[in-house]
């Protein structure tokens, strides 16, 4: 081979390698840029996908349906895989709503969501926790970007950055959140991102919804007993069981737990009661999952339903990071008696 032609293969060997680094590092720095436009141009947006929260050894999942119309009006469906009960989250004229069918009732909140922390099924919560982080970082993977950034859960302090995946043509296809041991507790994986949706006029209606609920003959599935005293896996050191008790009501029965000690609480325990008609009512707090439902947390509580009972924990002394860890240890099996 003359030297020339040494020259000119070596041009366009240069040359190739040019455009294939510099294309690659032009999508590293633009993919942020194209996402962010592609979602704030958006006045509607509906997504769908699987939700899987961990904690501790189970893991709970939820089948989601995400809907955004400009001005702030939100829709979430949740829909446990286990046992088939939906939930939904709606934010509708500036107000907040958890409506659980399977108890007719709507939980009315006074609360900022979904600007008040991450939010894994949000497409504005996920764009806005990716501009804030300046010290994010972005990897290119077969033609596909993985953006870590930072999170903001402040009821789950533990859970420190997440991973959000995007493919060549700016959508999101998965979330990834871990804690600070860099393992997984959540991951949203999205099976369809509807920019284009088409929603009645009344689909952000809290009526609306509650009018396509079937409220007939939920009474039969209300339960009435508490077999067995569940007990939460983790109490905090120097606090100990002092007393419990158990109490007739009306339409079934309610345990009281008194721990006292460094760090007291009152756990209670008692059998959800089911309306007979439709009703709402007001909740102070935040809405959070709680095991393998949404529930309601303050400063010094955290209440929720599942499985036919309610659950309410309250303490003067703990915040609300440690009643959450509570909260969560309490399984759905008996551990003492």
């Amino acid at each position: 081979m003359g030297w020339k032609m040494k020259k000119n293969f070596l041009i366009v060997f240069l040359t190739a390698i040019f455009i294939f680094t510099g294309c690659s590092k032009d999508g590293k720095s633009t993919i942020v840029d194209r996402l962010e436009k592609k979602i704030n141009s958006m006045d509607a947006y509906q997504v769908s996908g699987v939700l899987s929260i961990t904690n501790n050894e189970d893991t709970y999942n939820y089948d989601v349906t995400a809907s955004y119309q400009k001005e702030d009006n939100y829709r979430v469906s949740l829909v446990n895989k286990s046992n088939n009960h939906e939930q939904i989250i709606l934010k509708s004229n500036n107000e907040v709503y958890v409506i659980t069918p399977a108890l007719n009732k709507s939980f009315k909140f006074q609360s900022s969501w979904p600007d008040n922390n991450s939010q894994i099924y949000i497409l504005k919560s996920i764009i806005n926790d990716i501009k804030k982080d300046t010290e994010k970082t972005i990897d290119e993977v077969d033609s596909s970007y993985i953006i870590t950034t930072a999170v903001n859960y402040p009821n789950n302090i533990g859970l420190v950055k997440q991973k959000v995946y995007v493919d060549k043509d700016a959508n999101i296809t998965k979330i990834e959140v871990l804690n600070d041991s860099g393992i997984v507790e959540m991951i949203m994986t999205f099976s369809n991102i509807d920019d284009n949706p088409t929603f009645a006029s009344d689909y952000f209606e809290l009526n609306s919804i509650i009018s396509d609920i079937d409220t007939e003959d939920k009474t039969d599935d209300e339960v009435s007993k508490i077999e067995d005293i569940i007990y939460p896996l983790y109490i905090p050191i120097g606090t100990v069981l002092t007393s419990q008790e158990k109490v007739a009501k009306d339409d079934g029965e309610r345990i009281i737990l008194t721990f006292d000690g460094e760090k007291p609480f009152l756990l209670v325990e008692e059998t959800s009661s089911i309306e007979s008609e439709f009703s709402i009512i007001p909740v102070f707090g935040e809405p959070e999952f709680l095991n393998d439902t949404l529930g309601a947390i303050t400063d010094n509580s955290v209440s929720w339903s599942s499985n036919g009972i309610d659950y309410y924990i309250v303490s003067d002394v703990m915040g609300k990071t440690e009643l959450i860890e509570i909260a969560n240890s309490i399984s759905t099996i008996p551990i003492m008696k």
